[in-house]
């Protein structure tokens, strides 16, 4: 696994690390963000637990498990250890997905932190499933792994940016602190405190700013908070960037006129608030309004995670 064995030749780190963006061949594209990027780590963990609870066979457990483990063994290794704080931390240098923060300095934005957490622990039940038992050092991260930050009963960004909500540079770009609990289950996420920051972002934020997934992204953090009217709304909501193509495509800028994260991000959404997610409301399409304004039909989805 070439991608594995160069990571830990040029960079220091176990396992293997996945490129954000990637040329035909699988070398890393030229980037001065895509380097620092480490949300996307997770990815490879996330499509093989769809896999298998499409799937739920052993055929499934062992064809990926390879790119599972080692995916976490990059993972529990890139933590580290903050001897002052006695808990292990993410960054820096790190660029989390709302890439406005300086990478130099930034260390446990909310996304990641929940993200590390959730996928980690999944790692652990692909070990079970295996009966191999569960690995010592993964389990020592998941107990020490930092907690993310909360200033004013909200979320910050991250832990490094503590004037989250007091400087307007940061009100832009990806409000990537929602998909914590939305595009993630969210364990360990206070919904009360994720509502205090969703509502917060939906009033100012700077909406021009924002990518094609961020609209998906919020309604399934309003849809797991249990406000169907506000997810519906972030889905149809009029700005730039939300606009899609006849070929699919959100036009982002020139010279970015392609991009289909924002057409992945929409049919993600649509298929969680109809089909519902793990310990979500049981009933039909809990994620659209129970008001009689509309009528969902679906087959062949699962709940998400």
């Amino acid at each position: 696994m070439r991608i594995k064995d160069s990571v830990e030749e040029r960079q220091g780190y176990s396992g293997a690390r996945w490129p954000k963006m990637t040329d035909p061949s699988g070398n890393e594209s030229p980037s001065s963000v895509g380097p620092f990027l480490i949300w996307q780590q997770l990815h490879p963990i996330y499509y093989a637990e769809l896999c298998y609870r499409a799937r739920g066979d052993r055929a499934a457990v062992e064809r990926d498990k390879e790119v599972i483990f080692e995916t976490a063994r990059f993972m529990a290794s890139y933590a580290a250890w903050d001897e002052a704080a006695q808990r292990y931390v993410l960054g820096p240098p790190l660029q989390c997905a709302q890439e406005v923060f300086p990478k130099e300095r930034t260390f446990n934005p909310t996304y990641e932190l929940t993200y590390w957490r959730w996928r980690l622990e999944t790692a652990q039940r692909w070990c079970e499933r295996l009966g191999m038992g569960r690995e010592p050092g993964w389990d020592r991260v998941l107990a020490y792994l930092a907690k993310p930050a909360v200033r004013d009963g909200m979320y910050l960004f991250a832990e490094s940016a503590p004037e989250s909500y007091s400087d307007r540079r940061y009100f832009r770009d990806r409000p990537s602190v929602t998909a914590a609990l939305g595009v993630l289950p969210g364990p360990g996420v206070d919904r009360e405190t994720m509502r205090r920051t969703l509502h917060w972002i939906w009033d100012h934020w700077d909406w021009a700013s924002t990518w094609g997934w961020d609209y998906p992204m919020v309604a399934m953090c309003a849809a797991r908070l249990g406000e169907p009217e506000r997810a519906v709304d972030a889905l149809l909501m009029d700005t730039p960037k939300n606009h899609y193509r006849l070929n699919g495509h959100n036009h982002q800028r020139p010279g970015l006129t392609i991009y289909l994260p924002g057409n992945g991000g929409l049919l993600y959404a649509v298929a969680m608030m109809a089909a519902g997610w793990d310990g979500g409301p049981k009933k039909h399409a809990p994620g659209f309004p129970d008001d009689g304004r509309w009528v969902v039909r679906h087959e062949g989805l699962l709940p998400a995670p």
